[in-house]
């Protein structure tokens, strides 16, 4: 459900087959299609993982400017260039929001909840794009988060009441982003613009969990058949990832090791602001890509221009993705 045009990086068609170890045809995610956002209830992409039907809904963005701090260790004038590299324009940054959704064995289980159309205009596209797909929310029966971020949770409470979107569902958390935001202490930890989120966190989750609705977890626990989580803590505290195996296929949900990746896949040393240890994001970043590399596994990540799928290759000194089809 998306088209794909050639990417800026002149790269041949062969090459890149050998770069990224395919024998199937590869197809280049460039800035054209950060660009033009996907059609109104097209904004959806299907494939296989082994047995496992693998979705990508798209839920909108949010435009932020370039500016001083947005990342932390480069000038604002290397950032314009990495925009103007990618074809995109120098002084808007397009934050991107796509949610994973896998199927199997009857059961739906998303990978984060999206925003909830809570964050911008221009954002809460999931569920006309979910219904357009052929996903039922209905059936979303497990939520696995990969940390408290508000574009990441707020797609499971109602904007008012706080009431669950996915009633029925089991959420899985890590236990050290739980103990993080839901320490009475974390104010003291936090700059102002983030209490909001730590209030509304404080107000709905504990009450959830003791309901049972919130498992927590730690590194390397197998929370549906062939899912595992992966600690990758720097974005966040807890910020954890996902590893899916199906038969002889392997599948990455990078959530946020990596986000935009014309700034932060090309350029894997750079800390975005909304790091909460940019050092320790950094590293995990690097371990995670180049492991999903040395496994040649298909990845999603939730801030990548959609579809946000893919497979990595090392790329000069950064990486890129590329589109399977």
């Amino acid at each position: 459900m998306y088209e794909v045009t050639r990417r800026d990086l002149v790269l041949s068609a062969a090459a890149a087959a050998m770069a990224f170890g395919l024998t199937r045809h590869v197809a280049f995610i460039d800035a054209a299609l950060a660009q033009k956002a996907p059609e109104p209830g097209k904004g959806f992409k299907h494939f296989k993982v082994g047995n496992i039907q693998m979705t990508m809904v798209y839920d909108g963005l949010q435009d932020r400017p370039n500016e001083a701090g947005f990342v932390r260790n480069a000038a604002v004038a290397d950032v314009k260039e990495a925009l103007k590299a990618a074809g995109l324009p120098e002084d808007n940054i397009p934050n991107l929001f796509t949610v994973p959704v896998a199927r199997m064995s009857g059961h739906t289980i998303l990978f984060d909840a999206g925003t909830g159309g809570q964050i911008g205009p221009k954002t809460g596209l999931m569920a006309e794009n979910m219904k357009s797909a052929g996903i039922d929310p209905a059936t979303v029966s497990l939520v696995l988060l990969s940390h408290f971020h508000p574009d990441h949770i707020f797609g499971l409470m109602a904007k008012d009441t706080n009431a669950p979107i996915y009633p029925d569902a089991q959420i899985i958390a890590s236990e050290i982003e739980y103990k993080f935001w839901t320490d009475p202490a974390v104010f003291s930890k936090l700059p102002q613009p983030r209490h909001a989120l730590a209030q509304r966190i404080q107000a709905v989750f504990p009450g959830w969990k003791d309901k049972g609705r919130i498992k927590l977890v730690g590194d390397n626990v197998e929370v549906a058949p062939g899912i595992r989580s992966i600690f990758a803590p720097g974005h966040t505290p807890g910020h954890t990832a996902w590893h899916i195996s199906s038969g002889s296929d392997q599948f990455f949900v990078l959530a946020d090791t990596v986000t935009f990746n014309p700034l932060f896949l090309r350029n894997p040393g750079w800390q975005a602001a909304y790091d909460t240890d940019g050092p320790l994001a950094e590293a995990n970043r690097r371990k995670l890509i180049e492991r999903t590399i040395a496994e040649k596994a298909m990845v999603a990540s939730y801030h990548f221009i959609f579809p946000a799928a893919g497979m990595l290759a090392k790329d000069g000194a950064g990486y890129a993705i590329s589109a399977t089809a």
